[in-house]
């Protein structure tokens, strides 16, 4: 299929001349998806999606074509990325975990930088502080921050659909659920914010949160049908499985997608392609909105996700593992009157670059990270940064404690007290060879072990997950009997369902 072309960045007329008083500082706007993998983006490459929103920014923006998250998984990458902080060191590492309210984060810089900051929609803080550094938030949570505090679903939904199960991908099709009704909110109450924030001289920060493309793998039937005779199916090199580590070996099989059908695998990736399509509609929405109320002219927008998601490749699904697809995310920067459009960086960056990035934006007061700004990447300056990344898993069912590395060319998966793993990604894109018992690698392998295990204990993360158990245990089963109150819940409007195909 031939590559379509990003889209001009022509301005529209401003409907709003009084947003021509902005501030020096910029504006900053965040959308922030959750379980978008960059693979399935235009602008990364694929050749079968259709973002043309997305696309036209990264045409207007920088793309950073190698930017980690700092865990695969929802909380913890979450919570890095507002901290500027590695898990190990915000002590965050389940979706149970909470962020102590006293730890500061972007939000907490920029508005001590007179800046005005609104979340709307979707962050996945859990227990009761929702702000978190934040002045307001807009559209509230859509699931209770409690552990396993969840509403009852409906039940015609199968059990497990939203969270990574196979029944996620059972349930792959055409149809709707309250995840693309919640984001409709989101877009709306964003598009509004714009339009009041034209009139005011005083800079904001606005996290746009969306649920979307997170599985189950259910889109609007435009869409379904659009993708599902077009997306392609992944395929590995013979004797693939076989080789696997044994973690991922494990993996694969308590999470039942050793049987995934080619059929149910085609199902389920046209429905993750039809709702990054949903998703880039939406954003596609705001950024038509910037350019009417002139915002444009003095606003960085950001795009990115919080985790990737494997949507079949290398045999794995969703995330809670350290393959590109999962580990990887997207980070488009656009800010064109001081950025040069249509530029790619290759250098390794991760999430938690996203708060000194920031706070050298806006002029904010330094804060305590482990991320280094991106700001002289951005202005094509030298930077001494080194050129990798780390990412980490506390232990869960089938898999111990792991770290990540991405250095230079290379990816090294530490699993305590087993082998790990080893790729060459400009040899290996696709991960299929792993080379970690390979002699001829041994030097690298030791190296780089040595370089992930610095400042970094397995062993404290155990005995900490083994204290909190006891208070999880008590507050899970405090919030399933009580089901407490919670004044920022998003409710669903009325006539929408759950889940309907």
């Amino acid at each position: 299929m031939q590559r379509r072309t990003f889209l001009a960045a022509a301005a529209a007329p401003a409907l709003f001349p009084q947003a021509r008083k902005l501030s020096r500082r910029p504006n900053i706007l965040i959308l922030l998806a959750d379980q978008h993998s960059p693979r399935v983006l235009g602008c990364y490459g694929d050749p079968v999606v259709r973002t043309p929103n997305l696309d036209a920014l990264a045409a207007r923006g920088v793309v950073m074509e190698q930017t980690y998250c700092q865990a695969p998984v929802c909380v913890p990458s979450r919570m890095s990325l507002l901290t500027g902080r590695h898990p190990s060191e915000n002590r965050v590492w389940s979706n149970a975990d909470l962020l102590p309210s006293d730890t500061p984060t972007f939000a907490h810089a920029l508005g001590a930088a007179g800046y005005r900051t609104a979340l709307i929609g979707r962050m996945h803080f859990n227990g009761p502080d929702q702000l978190h550094g934040f002045q307001k938030r807009l559209v509230g949570l859509i699931m209770p921050p409690y552990p396993d505090g969840t509403a009852p679903l409906p039940p015609d939904l199968l059990p497990g659909a939203t969270n990574s199960s196979k029944a996620s991908v059972t349930i792959a099709g055409p149809g709707s659920t309250n995840y693309t009704v919640y984001d409709e909110d989101v877009t709306r109450a964003t598009i509004e914010y714009l339009r009041q924030s034209a009139s005011s001289g005083q800079p904001f920060c606005a996290v746009s949160g969306f649920v979307l493309p997170h599985s189950p793998y259910i889109c609007p039937e435009r869409e379904w049908n659009y993708y599902y005779g077009r997306v392609t199916l992944p395929e590995v090199p013979p004797g693939y499985f076989e080789r696997l580590h044994p973690v991922v070996k494990a993996w694969r099989r308590n999470r039942g997608v050793e049987d995934i059908s080619p059929e149910e695998a085609r199902r389920a990736r046209a429905g993750y392609y039809g709702l990054v399509s949903v998703l880039d509609e939406r954003a596609g929405r705001i950024l038509r909105t910037l350019r009417e109320t002139g915002l444009d002219e003095n606003t960085v927008v950001i795009y990115t996700s919080d985790h990737g998601e494997m949507a079949g490749e290398n045999g794995m699904w969703w995330k809670f593992n350290f393959y590109e697809s999962s580990v990887r995310v997207p980070m488009i920067i656009s800010w064109p009157a001081r950025f040069q459009p249509a530029r790619r960086i290759r250098r390794v960056a991760s999430l938690i670059d996203l708060a000194p990035t920031l706070c050298d934006l806006a002029g904010a007061p330094p804060m305590r990270t482990s991320g280094r700004s991106l700001l002289p990447l951005l202005e094509g300056k030298p930077d001494g940064r080194p050129d990798e990344a780390f990412s980490e898993l506390a232990p869960m069912r089938d898999i111990p404690s792991t770290r990540m590395l991405r250095s230079g060319k290379w990816k090294l998966v530490h699993y305590d007290g087993m082998r790990p793993q080893l790729f060459d990604l400009d040899a290996d894109p696709h991960e299929f060879v792993d080379l970690a018992e390979r002699p001829e690698q041994a030097a690298v392998r030791d190296r780089l072990t040595a370089r992930v295990l610095e400042g970094w204990s397995a062993e404290t993360i155990l005995t900490e997950m083994k204290r909190r158990a006891p208070d999880q245990q008590l507050l899970r089963k405090w919030a399933v009997e009580t089901h407490p109150h919670v004044d920022q819940l998003w409710k669903s409007p009325p006539g929408s369902n759950w889940y309907r195909k």
